[in-house]
């Protein structure tokens, strides 16, 4: 039995449960992840994150499952569809919380730019004039007196209409140099948001830009360097000939449809040995399966180096590849623990 990973504990409960579903159909089939990928046509690698909870498998690969373990395609894809709505939910809880990150780094990084304090520094006014050292002198009266016309006693000169007051100066038109300055200050504080919250959106844009069509970040190792034989495939196929000898040919995109399995195979045993060829990539691989931890499998085509693989804790394996034009000149082996021995013909 296949010995599954812990699910993270930050996914949601239906998605747990969903997670859960998909691992007891594999194990009720007795196929290992490897034996699932070949027959449903998605990778290995993306079965892997599928059933350990670190990617939501598309609804073709659930349809193919279901197919494969004889499961009801009906039911399981009613638990898929609710599982795709909680994956939603979550990223988008995750998205809104990186972006009130996002903008509390960039108003950290530009700071926050408020008004002075009413005393500035020391308790004193930036630009005030120093104060009088002796109060104004009071402005002289309008009307000044004047001399007696003649020397009577009743000759003075004539008082003023009423009393004034200290008049006060007009206010400048322009404001306090102060309150310029903090206008000029709020400006540019205002214009350093807006063009953090642009450089963000950009950032969020792209980065939902690069997912796939699923809602997911693309996970998937890059594709290797194609030779000039490769510049011609089929999309995620990933090499051909003799660029594919003695790598995976799940990983190199040559397993699911585009590989095929002769008519003729071998027991050995309560296992069975085949030979599995790509005409796509032009390669063979062999595959063992109800085979118990230790058995071998190998693929031999004269010529060429021999691959062999060894079955571990999962009920089947399979080789690295070898280049082969004709399927014909590939022969599989497999070599049991307890001794048995058997090839392709």
């Amino acid at each position: 039995m296949p010995r599954w990973r812990a699910l993270p504990e930050e996914l949601d409960p239906q998605v747990r449960e969903f997670a859960s579903q998909l691992r007891r159909l594999v194990d009720r089939s007795g196929l290992s992840i490897a034996a699932v990928a070949d027959r449903t046509g998605y990778s290995k690698t993306s079965w892997e994150r599928y059933l350990n909870g670190r990617l939501l498998a598309p609804k073709g690969a659930i349809v193919a499952l279901a197919e494969v373990t004889g499961t009801n395609p009906m039911h399981l894809t009613t638990m898929w569809e609710l599982a795709e709505r909680a994956w939603s939910r979550s990223e988008m809880r995750h998205d809104m919380t990186m972006e009130a990150i996002r903008i509390s780094q960039a108003r950290a990084a530009l700071g926050e730019f408020g008004p002075n304090p009413p005393g500035g520094r020391n308790g004193k006014s930036r630009g005030a004039a120093p104060a009088a050292a002796h109060p104004p002198t009071q402005p002289a009266s309008t009307y000044s007196q004047r001399p007696a016309a003649g020397s009577g006693a009743g000759a003075h000169s004539r008082p003023p209409s009423g009393p004034r007051g200290p008049q006060r100066p007009a206010p400048s038109r322009g404001g306090s140099p102060d309150g310029q300055r903090r206008k000029r200050k709020l400006t540019m504080f205002l214009a350093g948001v807006v063009g953090a919250l642009v450089v963000i959106a950009a950032a969020v844009f792209l980065t939902d830009f690069g997912k796939d069509d699923g809602g997911n970040q693309g996970t998937d190792k890059p594709p290797a360097t194609p030779t000039t034989s490769d510049s011609k495939l089929p999309d995620g196929v990933e090499c051909s000939g003799e660029s594919c000898a003695g790598k995976d040919p799940e990983e190199m995109g040559c397993g699911g449809t585009l590989a095929t399995s002769p008519p003729v195979d071998v027991a050995v045993g309560a296992a069975k040995v085949e030979v599995r060829y790509s005409k796509t990539c032009g390669a063979a691989w062999g595959r063992i399966t109800s085979a118990g931890p230790g058995d071998t499998v190998e693929i031999r085509v004269k010529g060429q180096e021999t691959q062999t693989a060894k079955v571990n804790g999962d009920f089947d394996a399979y080789t690295p590849m070898i280049p082969v034009k004709n399927v014909e000149d590939a022969k599989a082996c497999a070599t049991l623990t307890d001794g048995q021995e058997g090839c392709t013909k």
